[in-house]
């Protein structure tokens, strides 16, 4: 048998199961998101919410004071309205318990 064969057989019985499995632990030591900080993410997504709320609706009432005043977030969709589970409409304010 030549070198290239026994480098063929080498390489399909050798190395390819150890680049699968060196590939395979690198995956499994890579860090992972803990549920803190899952919690923490969760906690910003709705300060970010709250907050855009409260953009839009001062917006809404500067636009109603000054016609001239070109609003920016206020008067077009945002994306991020497209995930929220609220039922409340845009134009209604935002209840002040939270």
């Amino acid at each position: 048998m030549d070198f290239e064969g026994v480098l063929a057989i080498f390489l399909a019985l050798i190395g390819l199961p150890w680049l699968i499995f060196h590939y395979i632990t690198k995956w499994k030591q890579a860090p992972r998101i803990t549920e803190e900080d899952e919690r923490l993410l969760d906690e910003l997504q709705m300060l970010a919410r709250r907050l855009e709320d409260r953009v839009m609706t001062v917006e809404r009432i500067i636009a109603a004071d000054n016609p001239d005043w070109k609003p920016g977030l206020g008067t077009t969709q945002s994306p991020y309205l497209s995930d929220r589970k609220s039922d409340r409409p845009l134009d209604r304010p935002m209840d002040r318990r939270n």
